[in-house]
């Protein structure tokens, strides 16, 4: 290809991405950053690189992340054992301050830098400071009784520091920890937490980085994958959907529910999968709508 030719097919890419430029044009998109492309620094570096980008171009990214293999590490090695109750997270008290370490101090920081590197707009938020992420204790999960520790649930959100990050053209990169009404700190699903942010900021869209390609009719059949669903087929598909790929679902459902437009369950393994869902007409992954 020449460099003519190359150059022609850059600008032809560019104008494709003009409608969806004007279509989101200083509105929030929420995004929840997880599973392996966090232990990935190429994946690290092409997903900053896709925030910048969207924030230069004049949308309003932000970034929910979790941090499940780094904190599963973490953990073993505080001799912490690590288990799962209906694909979320059993936290006993003595793992929050783990939690909170590698969260804050490890994946939160990397994250920042990574962006700042290109561009100095990145600027980290945890969930438990400053009344930003309000929770409760989880005693119930899809109707039934259940214990996870010190897990909870957002029961509101303190928008108004992150709109002052947003309206000074910052990214907020959050730690997905909240607080309880007696000042204990809460483990908080990274999916869940996304939602319940994406609600709160009236958000245009929320996409939701994994380690799968979507939602799959027929796990792990890559041909069932399932491009776009509505909220009511998702509903009555939810029981029969894996326990690690649940809490995603329903935090779609939850979005959509509360007013966000679209909810995005894509591919983070492949680089710049974001730029793809937001300015393509294709996108990627599963998409729910109402």
């Amino acid at each position: 290809m020449s460099l003519q030719t190359e150059a022609l097919v850059k600008a032809q890419v560019l104008s494709e991405a003009l409608p969806w430029l004007l279509k989101f044009q200083n509105e929030c998109i929420v995004i929840k950053f997880g599973g392996n492309a966090m232990i990935d620094k190429n994946l690290i570096k092409a997903f900053a690189q896709d925030l910048v980008f969207l924030r230069l171009a004049g949308i309003q990214p932000i970034v929910v992340h979790g941090g499940g293999p780094q904190i599963t590490s973490a953990l073993e090695k505080a001799h912490i054992q690590t288990q799962f109750v209906k694909g979320l997270r059993y936290t006993p008290k003595e793992a929050i301050a783990v939690i909170k370490d590698v969260l804050t101090n490890q994946i939160q920081k990397e994250i920042v830098n990574a962006v700042n590197e290109i561009h100095d707009c990145a600027v980290g938020f945890s969930g438990d400071e400053n009344g930003l992420l309000k929770a409760e204790t989880i005693k119930m999960f899809a109707a039934e009784t259940i214990d996870l520790g010190f897990v909870g649930d957002v029961t509101s959100v303190s928008t108004d520091s992150l709109f002052t990050a947003l309206a000074a053209k910052k990214i907020p990169i959050i730690s997905t920890l909240g607080v309880s009404d007696s000042n204990e700190t809460l483990n908080i699903n990274a999916d869940s937490a996304a939602g319940a942010i994406a609600v709160s900021l009236k958000a245009k869209k929320i996409v939701l980085l994994t380690d799968v390609i979507g939602l799959l009719q027929n796990y792990p059949d890559p041909n069932t994958l399932f491009s776009q669903i509505d909220s009511l087929q998702l509903k009555k598909m939810l029981p029969q959907i894996d326990e690690g790929m649940r809490p995603k679902m329903q935090a779609c459902l939850d979005a959509i529910a509360g007013g966000v437009s679209r909810a995005h369950v894509i591919d983070g393994r492949a680089p710049h999968a974001l730029l793809v869902e937001v300015f393509t007409d294709k996108g990627a992954g599963t998409m729910v709508m109402q």
